[in-house]
């Protein structure tokens, strides 16, 4: 192969019309009248401006989908609305027009879920396109667009896409204009959807709100609000339905269970009481089932869903149930150290070993070995799987044992792409390669790449690391195509994120082939002419660092 995937979608303006909040009689000139199709819900006066946020789609199901909205005219206030229960109608139409109505029906936006609405639709047509709108008061939300999984006998091709780590202050969300034309059965989204730093004060292209870090709950829905209010971020939750889960900035930075980043700054109680508001502000902003709702510091995200016999995706959650990270490589050995605990660690091997034609992991911390020290010392950032040695060789041992070899981790964090074979023993030239791992780069994070001084670093390190297959910085998305012989995937990536308006372009293709563990480089373009460095305040200055918040330790 040498040229793009075709996944370009003739619904152009679709997209555009879901960018857009139409309330009052511009919404009548586009739509049927509601009442045409539902009978109308009185209710009290309510503030104009309801759906700032727009809307939003998530965890597929081969009869269904979440559909999701919040009521926020005041959205970086708290959110602005009485507090009272609201009614909230929902249709579902097979057309974008809604001449073909399916299913209807009116939901509670309550004041204690921040005036979210999670509606679990059931009932649909699988592998089945499908619009979607709320309406509260007189206004009416953007027109969403998503669709259901294949039935689960289903053999067809299965196209998704992968993201992570979005920081307002790094830039703006370009990728999201770009990943919303593709027709895609679904995002996953692997980590660090808000951060939880204060605003900066300089040298950043935009500004987080508040005062500094969230603590409260209010603040947190605020940060998760403002957020949302980015263009780009609402068109690509309104084109495709998504599949999210948390890394440590939704909480706080290097979060592990009931440990902050910071013990000698924050109790115990201090931290539990952040957590529950965290956990609280995350699920009202997410796409998620009722059965994901938080009780108090407890959040049930980790969970399985299938699209056809082609694809099986698990998705973890290496925060809630994590050890501490170690400090010294011998910590990392030890047996008993788990970064997803043992439930989680028995439910996924469940998972790995049965029938699909792919395993595909949505992963938040890099799995494979990843010195990054070149010559005989190493450093590792032992929050990642690294940290975790013992469980990390006890699951690709497995995986070698039971005879998987169509297992491919998807992993967000590390601002970069790595691609990775997979192996129980990454110091073993004899140990046998198991799997795959695909590591997308960032939507902002890390502002835009110096990838001149990257490569300086890392290709030596590479040249020593015969697990890695690519590495590169830039910022952009992962775009897959799975089918029964294989699965491929393209690098998207933006010409920049300091500016807005940024253009998307493929910059390299991996293929893990079906029966063949393991995977290779099927393109790579020339390197970028311009290396852009910095932000725009701060002109050409050195690298950025990597990961900002994830601090090596070197043994």
């Amino acid at each position: 192969m040498t040229g793009p995937l075709d996944r370009s979608l003739s619904r152009r303006r679709f997209v555009t019309l879901a960018g857009t909040v139409v309330t009052g009689a511009a919404a009548g000139a586009l739509v049927p009248s509601w009442a045409q199709a539902a009978p109308s819900v009185a209710a009290p006066t309510l503030p104009d401006g309801l759906f700032t946020l727009g809307v939003a789609s998530g965890d597929p199901l081969p009869d269904g989908v979440v559909l999701w909205t919040r009521l926020a005219p005041d959205p970086l206030a708290g959110g602005g609305m009485p507090a009272r229960s609201v009614p909230v109608q929902w249709q579902v139409a097979r057309d974008r027009r809604f001449r073909q109505i399916v299913k209807n029906g009116t939901a509670r936006a309550e004041p204690e879920s921040g005036h979210s609405v999670h509606v679990d639709v059931r009932g649909l047509a699988s592998d089945a396109e499908y619009f979607y709108r709320f309406k509260a008061g007189s206004d009416l939300s953007v027109i969403g667009r998503t669709r259901t999984a294949p039935r689960m006998d289903s053999n067809g091709r299965v196209q998704f896409a992968f993201t992570s780590c979005q920081n307002w202050q790094d830039g703006y969300f370009t990728a999201y204009d770009h990943l919303a034309e593709e027709d895609f059965a679904f995002v996953a989204f692997l980590g660090d959807y808000i951060y939880e730093s204060a605003p900066a004060t300089s040298g950043y292209v935009r500004q987080h709100e508040g005062t500094g870090e969230p603590i409260t709950l209010e603040q947190y829905r605020n940060r998760h609000a403002q957020y949302r209010t980015d263009r780009s971020l609402r068109k690509a939750h309104a084109a495709l339905p998504w599949v999210v889960t948390w890394d440590d900035h939704e909480l706080d930075n290097n979060w592990a269970d009931d440990v902050p980043q910071d013990p000698d700054a924050q109790t115990p109680e201090a931290f539990r009481a952040r957590r529950i508001a965290a956990f609280q502000a995350y699920y009202e902003h997410m796409p998620l089932r009722r059965s994901a709702a938080p009780v108090g510091p407890d959040m049930r995200l980790y969970r399985g869903l299938s699209f056809g016999r082609t694809v099986r995706l698990s998705v973890l959650d290496t925060r809630q149930y994590r050890s501490d990270q170690p400090a010294t490589l011998e910590e990392a050995e030890s047996p008993g150290r788990s970064i997803t605990g043992t439930a989680q660690e028995r439910w996924l091997l469940h998972r790995l070993t049965g029938r699909s034609t792919w395993n595909v992991v949505a992963n938040q911390v890099m799995i494979a070995q990843n010195d990054r020290l070149a010559g005989p010392g190493a450093t590792f950032d032992f929050d990642n799987w690294d940290g975790y040695r013992a469980q990390r060789r006890r699951l690709l041992s497995t995986l070698g044992e039971a005879g998987v070899d169509n297992t491919v981790f998807v992993t967000g964090d590390r601002h970069a792409s790595w691609v990775c074979d997979l192996k129980p023993d990454f110091d073993d030239p004899e140990s046998p390669v198991v799997g795959a791992e695909l590591t997308g780069t960032s939507i902002t994070s890390g502002g835009n790449p110096d990838t001149a001084a990257f490569h300086a670093t890392y290709d030596p390190i590479k040249a020593e690391s015969p697990h890695w297959k690519f590495i590169d910085n830039q910022r952009g998305y992962m775009a897959c195509d799975a089918t029964g012989t294989a699965l491929t995937t393209e690098l998207k990536v933006v010409s920049t994120v300091t500016q807005p308006g940024g253009t998307a372009s493929t910059y390299a293709r991996f293929v893990v082939t079906s029966g063949r563990p393991g995977v290779e480089v099927d393109y790579v373009a020339p390197r970028p002419a311009v290396v852009l460095r910095g932000r725009p305040e701060m002109g050409p200055a050195g690298p950025l660092p990597l990961d900002k918040g994830h601090g090596d330790t070197e043994r």
